[in-house]
């Protein structure tokens, strides 16, 4: 097939477009130009790539020809974030027998009710933001569109993406590399809340699994969406201790209120960590298991530690002891 990715070149992209061209696709990659993976592989030299700036072309409406003059037999949409966009492109490509795969968010969730939050449930309240509102919009828009006839989509919500060549994560729930610098030199962790909230990660690479299933099986995906994680959720506690062993360190966790918490880091690091453990939120994955295959090759703590032995090693992480593992 001939297969195009919007938004190649990012967490998901490096890991998928690879893995399209072995699988024999025709790929081509648009993005703005400005970045590049972030691990290399040979496949990328196989791959056609297209400079277009999405936001400029959906302000004045050509994006979407930009896509359908590729005629493509599936897009793969890894950068979209408003309704008004997603829309815009299913009207281009309405009729042209493509298959629309769009990444979507667990943020389309809100604080969970039951877990796991399955798709279609109860589980989860209603998204608390912006980007969450536009998420579920997004994802309902497509449904109802393959639903009635228009064009085939499916719609993947991806968990925390972890990887080498970015951040992980950490267990408060936020990016502080201070984090990191206590749990490895064993210095009490101030945490909010009571450390059972949940947290759910997914490697990109298993992310990138479920988009090439995606592609690859069209009538088992076609007007469905699917959470997309790891086998498993982390714990606020739990996560701070596999984290700790891994520096030969035990985890020393102080329980503050979340003034306390907001007092002591940046109002960025608050905003972040409230935003993960307020929802306190754990997916099953079996929707994905039974209708696409999908079969996950990373626990969360073996995707968080792969993605921190890279920031280590590339010298984007210092850290006062060295990981014993």
């Amino acid at each position: 097939m001939r297969i195009v990715v919007i938004g190649g070149s990012g967490h998901i992209g490096t890991f998928l477009v690879p893995r399209l061209v072995r699988a024999g696709h025709e790929v081509v990659n648009i993005s703005r130009g400005t970045s590049t993976a972030y691990t290399d592989a040979p496949e990328w030299a196989r791959v056609r790539h297209v400079v277009a700036d999405r936001e400029r072309q959906d302000a004045d409406g050509t994006f979407g020809a930009t896509v359908t003059a590729l005629e493509p037999d599936a897009v793969v949409d890894l950068v979209c974030f408003t309704l008004e966009s997603a829309t815009a492109l299913v009207e281009s490509l309405r009729g042209s027998g493509a298959h629309l795969v769009h990444c979507g968010s667990i943020w389309r969730y809100g604080k969970s009710r039951k877990l796991p939050i399955a798709e279609g449930s109860d589980s989860a309240e209603a998204p608390l933001d912006e980007y969450g509102i536009q998420k579920d919009r997004i994802a309902r828009m497509l449904k109802q569109e393959t639903a009635s006839g228009g064009l085939v989509t499916t719609t993947i919500h991806p968990g925390h993406i972890v990887g080498p060549g970015w951040h992980p994560i950490n267990p408060l729930g936020n990016l502080d590399p201070e984090v990191w610098t206590a749990i490895a030199s064993g210095r009490p962790l101030r945490v909010p809340g009571s450390g059972t909230e949940m947290m759910h990660h997914v490697h990109a690479d298993d992310l990138a699994q479920a988009f090439e299933l995606a592609v690859e099986k069209r009538d088992a995906a076609a007007g469905e969406d699917f959470n997309v994680v790891a086998p498993t959720a982390l714990s606020v506690r739990g996560y701070a201790d596999i984290a700790a062993a891994w520096f030969g360190q035990t985890a020393h966790l102080e329980s503050v209120t979340w003034d306390e918490f907001r007092a002591g880091t940046s109002e960025g690091h608050a905003d972040a960590s409230w935003g993960h453990l307020d929802r306190s939120q754990c997916f099953t994955i079996e929707k994905a298991k039974a209708r696409l295959g999908y079969a996950p090759a990373y626990e969360p703590e073996q995707a968080v530690l792969e993605s921190l032995r890279w920031l280590i090693d590339n010298g984007e992480l210092e850290l006062p002891n060295p990981l014993k593992v």
